[in-house]
C-alpha cells in the first residue's frame, strides 16, 4: 500500500503586516522604558520619580504607537479601497481590455500568448477581480491592510516590552537599579532580534546583534544625558 505524502508549504508572507507591528512594538518598548529609567536614575532620581517615568512610558508609548500603525495601516487600506473600487469599473466599463491586460501581464511572465489568453478567461470566469487585484496591483488577502490588528499588536507589544523594565524597579533595589535594568534590557533586545530573524528567515545571529547593538546606543545615550543634568542639578 502506497502512502501519500501530503505537501505543505510554509511562507512567511501571511504573517509580515502583525510581524513588523509586534516586532517593532516590542523592541520600542524595551529601549523606550530602559533608556528612560536609566536615564532618570543616572540623574540621581528618587525611586518613586523613576516608577512614575516607567509607568508614564509604558502607557504613552503603547497608545502612541497604537495610533501610529492605525492612521499608517488605515492609509493603505484606504489606498487598496480606492485601488478595488477603480478596478471594479474598469472591468465593468471594459472587460474586454481588462481581459486582454491580464493576458499581457501573464505573456510577460513567460507564459506563451494563447496560454496566457487561456489562463486570463479561466480567472476571469472565476472571480475577475480578484485576478486584476492580485496579479495587476499585488493586492491580496494575505498581504491585506488590517489597521485595527496592526494597532492592536502594535500597542500590547510595546506594553509587553516595556513591562520587563518597569518589573525591575519594583523589585531591584535602588542601588542595583541601572545595572540590572541595562543587562535586562539588552538580554531581552538580543532575544527578540534573534526570534525576529527566525521568524522572517533571516540569520538570528545578525538579527539579535542589529537590535542589540541599537539597544545599547540608546541606553549609553540616556544614561550620559541623565548623568550630566544630574550633575548639573
Amino acid at each position: 500500500m502506497i502512502r501519500r505524502r501530503h505537501h505543505r508549504e510554509r511562507h512567511l508572507t501571511s504573517r509580515i503586516g502583525w510581524l513588523r507591528a509586534a516586532v517593532l512594538g516590542a523592541n520600542d518598548g524595551v529601549v523606550s522604558t530602559a533608556s528612560l529609567i536609566v536615564g532618570v536614575a543616572a540623574a540621581h532620581a528618587s525611586h518613586q520619580a523613576i516608577l512614575t517615568a516607567g509607568l508614564a512610558s509604558l502607557v504613552a508609548g503603547a497608545m502612541s504607537m497604537a495610533a501610529g500603525e492605525y492612521v499608517s495601516v488605515s492609509s493603505q487600506a484606504d489606498m487598496e479601497e480606492a485601488e478595488t473600487e477603480t478596478e471594479r469599473k474598469e472591468l465593468e466599463n471594459d472587460s474586454a481590455g481588462e481581459l486582454r491586460e491580464l493576458a499581457g501581464i501573464y505573456v510577460k511572465r513567460g507564459l506563451s500568448q494563447e496560454l496566457a489568453h487561456e489562463v486570463a478567461v479561466q480567472l476571469t470566469e472565476h472571480d475577475a477581480l480578484d485576478a486584476h487585484l492580485r496579479d495587476e496591483l499585488g493586492i491580496s488577502e494575505a498581504l491585506k491592510a488590517r489597521p485595527m490588528q496592526a494597532a492592536l499588536a502594535s500597542a500590547i507589544s510595546y506594553a509587553s516590552g516595556a513591562l520587563l523594565p518597569l518589573l525591575a524597579v519594583l523589585v531591584v533595589p535602588h542601588a542595583w537599579l541601572i545595572g540590572v535594568v541595562s543587562v535586562g534590557s539588552l538580554v531581552l533586545l538580543a532575544v527578540l532580534g534573534a526570534i525576529a530573524a527566525q521568524a522572517g528567515g533571516a540569520s538570528i545571529t545578525a538579527g539579535a546583534l542589529r537590535v542589540l547593538a541599537w539597544g545599547a546606543f540608546a541606553l549609553a545615550v540616556t544614561a550620559g544625558v541623565g548623568a550630566l543634568f544630574g550633575a548639573a542639578g
